[in-house]
């Protein structure tokens, strides 16, 4: 039975080279973010020994990296996270997921100014979502939803955008 590989293993085996190859384009957080996930349950964050105690049996368990990007890290949280928002979800509405990204040329903005440019990013996307919801022609309803920002892409390059979901239901006027 064969394993499918993890990012960490993928980052093991090519993030030096990667890192080398992309030095002008990735930021400290990301070069850090990639360092973490592959030291990630290794011996190198050290580890600790478990002991059965009926039989014995001892294993090595090895610290993890705790670092916000990493899926072996992350996961409980992501899992807890979904079912927290699966809680709150309207019976027999349908969702959506809708993405608003920033223009490469904003985007290049936001390297320096972060909190005015995804603060503008949150309130337009916002703004657009209750607009669109508004209108009789689609929902004429008035809606919540749930926004969270990413601001690096699946290649771990510069790419602000939100992903909201956003219910295909809500509370009319009148």
């Amino acid at each position: 039975m064969s394993v499918a590989p993890e990012v960490a293993d993928i980052f093991r085996r090519c993030g030096p080279q990667y890192r080398q190859s992309h030095a002008d384009a990735l930021s400290r957080a990301q070069r850090r973010a990639m360092s973490a996930i592959e030291l990630c349950r290794t011996a190198a964050l050290g580890g600790h020994v478990e002991q059965c105690d009926a039989c014995g049996h001892q294993r090595i368990t090895y610290n993890s990296c705790r670092h916000r990007a990493c899926p072996k890290c992350q996961s409980l949280a992501r899992a807890q996270w979904l079912e927290h928002r699966q809680a709150e979800l309207l019976p027999g509405v349908e969702y959506f997921h809708v993405v608003f990204t920033l223009p490469e040329p904003i985007a290049a903005l936001a390297y320096q100014n972060k909190r005015v440019l995804y603060d503008l990013l949150f309130r337009t996307s916002a703004e657009t979502l209750r607009t669109i919801a508004a209108d009789p022609k689609h929902l004429g309803a008035e809606i919540g939803f749930i926004t969270v920002l990413h601001t690096w892409g699946q290649n771990l390059q510069h790419h602000p955008h939100v992903h909201c979901v956003v219910p295909g239901g809500g509370i009319a006027a009148g």
